[in-house]
């Protein structure tokens, strides 16, 4: 029999008294707990208008809470996006600085160490507790009390270790990409209907089941160890719960394949077989996550991928209604926040692309969830937040003063309902040196530096952002000022990048 099972993205639950920097009604501070999935976008709950994934668990969320429909990560200075990112959450720091700051974790310097997320809660005092995804250049126990099962950017899978010492013609589970890269199987693919080479379900490739027991589950039991624990404390905790998946390999249960009916997975409204200026803003075929599906993309391959997609979604989900339960069975509840988002989006088709290395919103756009005893439930707001915010937010639950080096600002105020206006201008975004964007006013500006190209969408008429009207000269004086507005933010956040040049021939 087939079971519904919630799906939860990284996710901030605060559940709180009424002031949230006070202590509780039983005198100790609020419990926070962090749960952050990877490559998760923003259209994948179901309660939030995706019809076609199943997510009981964030469905609840959703009803229970309060829904930042706009939130954003900054970008990234490398392909692996959720490293940046989760160098911005750690750091505080916006994207160029945490770039540089990072640096000094790598030498286990102990300034450096003492001002990062975990220890600023551990000098609250609070007991601190992380397990899962990390992918950040400062070791995990350097930074947190209690760790366990500190997972990798990704799993070593079993034939990428075999591919390093075997040659294409003697391993028939190897593939040629579109540029003659050797790939393992489980990339480029599907070529067609009858491609069996790889299974999300088959414990032989290694991946999330590394280990003999899928990573999800993992962490599952890793947080509810840790809950059981804290509950028998007088210290506050603060749990940081990452999941790998959704990432690829997108590997669950068959349960959860089953769920899914591929001929009933729609394609993306923004589809296209290829981005025409993928090579220009380095989405090229060697590029990882690009190359998982076959180029040019077909509508099967990217029904298949969001099919695997969906069902590590949905078996997220299950895990984090496990947890929540054990929380609600510990009495801690009532004086717990949650946050639930994650460190990017995905784009899985749209604009013929399918990874995260873009800056459209289905790449830089995250759920975020917040729940909490003073947080308004069933509620969207669709004030601009960066995801890292919630490192910010999350300090001022805990009664800390915000250091002045933690550049990203706390959203209690607009998800306790107090203001419904966000706290910054414009949202900034940025890609290597190849991509820039500005979001404001409903329209963003996306500028690819190495073509001299400039594009404008009109997000409330066009959100999947099909419709480029940047040369339509009634618009010559919007993109002005937008690229003015770019430049600026350029300066504020250190943007190594000098768009002046191409902002002069406007």
């Amino acid at each position: 029999m087939k079971v519904k099972i919630c799906i939860v993205f990284t996710i901030f639950f605060i559940v709180s008294c009424n002031q949230t920097t006070k202590k509780g009604n039983d005198g100790e501070k609020p419990n926070i707990v962090f749960i952050f999935t990877d490559d998760q976008t923003y259209s994948s709950i179901h309660a939030l208008g995706n019809n076609e994934i199943i997510t009981p668990a964030m469905d609840n969320m959703v009803s229970s809470g309060t829904t930042f429909t706009h939130a954003y990560n900054m970008g990234s200075w490398s392909g692996a996006v959720c490293a940046a990112s989760r160098a911005m959450i750690m750091s505080g720091r916006f994207v160029w600085r945490a770039n540089d700051y990072r640096k000094n974790w790598l030498k286990k310097d102990s300034i450096s160490l003492s001002k990062t997320w975990g220890k600023l809660m551990e000098s609250a005092g609070y007991d601190t507790y992380m397990t899962g995804k990390w992918h950040i250049d400062a070791k995990a126990d350097d930074v947190f009390k209690h760790t366990v099962h500190v997972r990798p950017g990704m799993p070593n899978d079993s034939w990428t270790h075999e591919i390093m010492a075997s040659k294409f013609d003697s391993m028939p589970a190897l593939k040629r990409g579109g540029s003659g890269v050797i790939m393992p199987v489980g990339y480029n693919r599907p070529l067609h209907v009858n491609d069996t080479t790889w299974s999300p379900t088959d414990t032989k490739f290694g991946g999330f089941w590394e280990g003999g027991k899928h990573w999800s589950e993992v962490l599952k039991d890793d947080a509810i160890n840790f809950i059981d624990k804290a509950k028998t404390k007088d210290a506050p905790f603060f749990m940081y719960l990452a999941f790998n998946a959704p990432h690829d390999p997108r590997q669950a249960p068959q349960e959860f394949q089953d769920m899914y009916d591929i001929n009933k997975i729609s394609v993306p409204k923004s589809y296209l077989p290829e981005y025409p200026y993928r090579h220009n803003i380095e989405n090229s075929n060697d590029l990882r996550d690009e190359a998982l599906a076959p180029f040019p993309r077909t509508e099967y391959a990217i029904k298949v991928h969001t099919k695997e997609y969906y069902a590590s979604i949905t078996h997220v989900d299950a895990q984090i209604k496990l947890i929540l339960e054990a929380l609600q069975k510990s009495g801690k509840m009532n004086n717990t926040y949650i946050f639930l988002t994650a460190d990017h989006g995905l784009a899985m088709g749209r604009h013929g692309l399918l990874g995260k290395q873009s800056l459209f919103d289905h790449s830089i756009r995250p759920p975020m969830l917040v729940i909490g005893p003073d947080i308004p439930k069933n509620k969207k707001v669709n004030a601009d937040v960066y995801l890292q915010d919630i490192m910010a937010t999350s300090l001022e639950i805990a009664g800390v003063k915000k250091p002045t080096y933690v550049e990203f600002n706390s959203f209690l105020d607009i998800a306790k309902g107090t203001t419904d206006k966000s706290h910054y201008n414009a949202i900034y975004g940025a890609y290597l040196d190849v991509q820039r964007m500005i979001r404001k006013d409903g329209y963003k500006l996306l500028v690819y530096p190495n073509i001299d190209k400039i594009l404008l969408f009109d997000l409330k008429n066009d959100p999947e952002e099909m419709n480029n009207i940047a040369d339509n000269p009634s618009n010559k004086e919007r993109v002005k000022t937008l690229f003015e507005e770019l430049i600026q933010l350029q300066k504020d956040m250190d943007d190594p990048v000098n768009l002046e040049g191409l902002y002069n021939t406007l």
